[in-house]
């Protein structure tokens, strides 16, 4: 299979994974031939990528980190529970908190075993679903992120259900900013942007008074904004100031943002994201964390197109683990536009090829 920015897809082209609602229905079959109206309701359901199927890359396939009951069910607990917070804040939030935590640290550990029992280094554009709401999707996306960062970090398995749960709960607060503000598809007022920099504080005291869940979870979303420069909200604390959990959620939390389809903004291929990231690093985010996400992320997932540093065009195959930036490339163009039998070039071992960069996919670059 071979990865296509949704918006770029051509009538006929034929779907190569399962796209699945939010109740985890299927909405469009494997296999099947899309048409302009399938295309542009795609589009309107904002995904941004599918996968589609080609005779040289068929064998091509992107693993999905968790099983779809569990991520199913990951989303469904999490909107749920979101909800009973925020209908439970003016009548007991402390409770409403305290039943979340419990639900929120199963989930955590179910998380964890699949993720522990994986080979596969974490992509989530396997994951081919629609969810209406994006600080769902967002907090489910970012528990995934920080627990596999956490895994390379070699965290106990106590820190990591702690980590974990402050991830799910990290944009808790926002249950507290008004649905129009976070949901405006235009530039937010001084006055708005002012509302959505305090949901880290609306956050943290939503969790600290509950004395059954650690202290270290409330300053997750407490710290997740700040910077090591001190230019991050809500306090503007630098350094060592901010908890060694809150600089790991932070490098979840944006390359999710940038990777992921807003109202505002489209979204960014991993290794795009990642330049985010490094563009930061030392600065903004610790250069350790963000070394360790490179290990446990694919930068350059299965199906993407890419061209070498020789000239050479083909899809990424599949992935080295602990080696996110040096996947193995099915080649199926030499650099005269010649089209080849398709052969494969691994990056791990052939450390003077590199990937150059990646072929615009929204047209037909490379010969197929």
């Amino acid at each position: 299979m071979r990865l296509s920015i949704t918006a770029s897809l051509n009538p006929g082209e034929r779907l190569g994974m399962n796209i699945y609602n939010e109740q985890g229905n299927i909405l469009l079959s494997e296999g099947l031939t899309l048409t302009q109206k399938m295309i542009n309701r795609l589009v309107a359901l904002n995904i941004p990528f599918v996968y589609i199927q080609d005779s040289r890359t068929d064998d091509i396939m992107p693993k999905p980190p968790i099983s779809g009951e569990l991520r199913r069910e990951a989303l469904q607990t999490i909107e749920a529970t979101f909800l009973e917070i925020k209908n439970g804040v003016k009548v007991n939030s402390a409770f409403t908190i305290e039943k979340a935590a419990l639900k929120f640290t199963h989930l955590v550990r179910s998380i964890m075993e699949e993720l522990k029992n994986s080979n596969e280094l974490l992509t989530l554009l396997a994951d081919v679903y629609t969810y209406d709401d994006y600080i769902f999707t967002h907090s489910f996306n970012v528990t995934l992120y920080t627990l596999a960062l956490g895994m390379e970090l070699k965290l106990e398995k106590k820190q990591l259900e702690v980590l974990g749960l402050g991830a799910i709960l990290h944009d808790v607060g926002k249950m507290l900013v008004p649905v129009d503000i976070l949901r405006k598809p235009g530039k937010l007022t001084e006055e708005e942007f002012e509302q959505i920099q305090k949901h880290p504080e609306y956050g943290f005291h939503l969790i600290k008074n509950v004395y059954t869940v650690s202290l270290i979870v409330a300053n997750c979303a407490y710290q997740h904004h700040e910077r090591l420069d001190g230019s991050g909200y809500p306090r503007g604390v630098r350094g060592d100031e901010i908890h060694y959990y809150g600089k790991i959620i932070a490098v979840a939390d944006v390359f999710d943002a940038v990777t992921s389809n807003r109202v505002y903004r489209k979204a960014m291929l991993p290794h795009e994201g990642l330049e985010i990231l490094y563009a930061g690093a030392g600065k903004k985010f610790d250069k350790q964390i963000i070394e360790a996400f490179r290990r446990a992320v694919a930068i350059y997932p299965n199906g993407l197109t890419v061209e070498l540093n020789d000239g050479r065009k083909g899809i990424v195959s599949s992935q080295n683990e602990g080696i996110g930036d040096r996947p193995v490339v099915r080649i199926l163009e030499e650099p005269n536009h010649k089209v080849v039998h398709p052969y494969e070039v691994d990056l791990r071992t052939d450390l003077h090829l590199l990937i150059k960069e990646c072929l615009n996919i929204q047209e037909n670059s490379l010969t197929l």
